[in-house]
């Protein structure tokens, strides 16, 4: 088996603990809005991977690059920290019990799409 890249890791590791944040918000905030934080995910992440290439081109960014480098080991320990980050979100709803944690799903998708977009900009770079 060949060895998974690191940008991909990091993209199926944020992937969990934004499912993770899903299902805390859902049992312990507003009932009735599981649906509602999946479509939210879904929607923020599909949307943000595909069109941050085009806005970098339109606004003539230079493209961006992947999150963790082989030339820079430490940006691996950087790029820990959006997991990290969606974990903490995800026991928010534990500790806050009741309220529509819609905005907060958003970031955390957000964030995943960034790790998605990294893994995607590794890929092609080889």
């Amino acid at each position: 088996m060949n060895r998974l890249e690191p940008n991909t890791l990091l993209a199926i590791s944020t992937a969990v603990a934004l499912a993770l944040l899903i299902m805390t918000a859902s049992v312990f905030g507003v009932p009735g809005t599981a649906l509602k934080y999946v479509i939210i995910a879904v929607i923020c992440s599909v949307l943000f991977v595909s069109l941050n290439g085009w806005m970098a081109r339109l606004m003539k960014r230079p493209p961006p690059l992947p999150l963790i480098l082989a030339d820079a080991p430490s940006t691996a320990a950087w790029a820990s920290l959006f997991p990290l980050l969606v974990i903490i979100a995800a026991a928010i709803p534990v500790f806050f019990s009741g309220h529509d944690y819609g905005l907060l799903i958003l970031f955390a998708s957000i964030w995943f799409a960034v790790t998605v977009d990294s893994a995607i900009r590794a890929n092609r770079r080889g």
